[in-house]
Parts: C-alpha cells; sequence; structure tokens
C-alpha cells in the first residue's frame, strides 16, 4: 500500500461526524476513544482509515508529524 501525504492533512482538517467526540479534529481525540474503537472496530471507508491512521500514529508517540500541519 502507498502512503498517501494528503492522509496526514486530513487528520488535521476532518472532523468527527459522530458520536461522543462529534464535532472534534480527528487529531484531537483521545487515545481512550480510539482504543475504543481498536477494540470494537474502526468504520469502513475513509473515516475509518483515519481513525486507523491517528490510533497507530498515537499508539507510537508521533503526534508531533502532525504538528506542522495544524497551522
Amino acid at each position: 500500500m502507498d502512503f498517501n501525504p494528503q492522509l496526514l492533512v486530513d487528520l488535521v482538517k476532518t472532523e468527527m461526524p459522530f458520536g461522543k467526540y462529534k464535532g472534534r479534529l480527528i487529531c484531537n481525540l483521545p487515545v481512550s476513544y480510539l482504543e475504543w474503537f481498536n477494540r470494537k472496530g474502526f468504520p469502513t471507508g475513509k473515516l475509518g482509515m483515519l481513525l486507523q491512521t491517528m490510533y497507530e500514529i498515537k499508539l507510537n508517540g508521533l503526534e508531533k508529524l502532525l504538528d506542522p500541519l495544524k497551522r
């Protein structure tokens, strides 16, 4: 699978469309919420890919990668 840099941009611009954190940017979701999705299953489609990517970024302590994109 090829890496798509647009995915990182989408993490800092896309809001969660439903649930407890509706309206919050995906990059700002708490790790506990992402862990819950990891246990229960990520949604299908682009949203699921974004949530899963954010989970991996937070799991590996790589949030700093997104800092330049937040400006």
